[in-house]
């Protein structure tokens, strides 16, 4: 039981009001998010801890996070979306 507790706080904060990153973010959790790693998920949770600006220009690749833990997460989300 808490652990599905967990996953619906997460499901609720990867919910943003901005369409770009609830487009991003709430597949990402219901699709990608169980099946990664401790460390991952510690990377995305500290993702969603971030301003949605950053998040944004972020995921538009307009610029970096400079937190490699960041990095890792961002890239694994837009890599989610648009494979090389």
């Amino acid at each position: 039981m808490p652990e599905n507790t967990e996953y619906k706080r997460l499901w609720w904060h990867s919910r943003r009001g901005m369409l770009e990153l609830d487009v991003l973010l709430v597949p990402f959790v219901e699709e990608v998010y169980r099946d990664l790693p401790a460390d991952d998920q510690a990377r995305y949770e500290k993702l969603l801890s971030c301003e949605d600006t950053d998040m944004f220009e972020w995921f538009m690749q307009r610029s970096r996070p400079e937190d490699p833990d960041l990095q890792r997460i961002v890239d694994m989300i837009i890599n989610r979306v648009q494979p090389d």
